[in-house]
């Protein structure tokens, strides 16, 4: 997921264009304003912690870009591809990297497991607002 500050910065298409360089295949897309509910939802694991309600007004605070990725070891390549979630440990070249001063702003959110994945999945999409599409191309990554 595109994060506020990723809208607001017009870095969407670096985000997306990153991911599809590593050959990952996008299968869902929308652009939408998070609701406190939707939020707490989401960060359902953090309630209660310090820096909870910094996070649900956050990502309440402008639209975000909703995104599922298909692809070999794609919660991995992603998690990867994003970096480290404190903006001081990730590597240059990373999304978070490049991109990510403050880890109270931080731009992108990524699944940490396939379990994860799939309860996000369900909160942000429908089954009928996902497309698998028959990929040519993935046979050359």
């Amino acid at each position: 997921m595109c994060k506020p500050g990723v809208l607001n910065r017009r870095l969407v298409g670096q985000v997306i264009t990153r991911l599809e360089n590593k050959g990952l295949k996008l299968v869902g897309l929308k652009l939408m304003q998070i609701s406190p509910e939707l939020a707490a939802q989401h960060y359902a694991e953090h309630k209660g912690k310090d820096f909870y309600d910094g996070l649900v007004s956050y990502i309440t605070s402008a639209p975000v870009v909703a995104m599922v990725w298909q692809g070999d070891d794609c919660v991995t390549l992603v998690r990867k591809i994003t970096g480290a979630t404190k903006p001081s440990e990730a590597a240059p070249g990373t999304i978070r990297g490049d991109f990510c001063a403050h880890t109270n702003h931080n731009i992108i959110h990524a699944s940490d497991s396939d379990e994860s994945a799939a309860r996000e999945i369900r909160l942000f999409f429908t089954e009928d607002e996902l497309i698998d599409w028959n990929d040519e191309s993935a046979l050359w990554y």
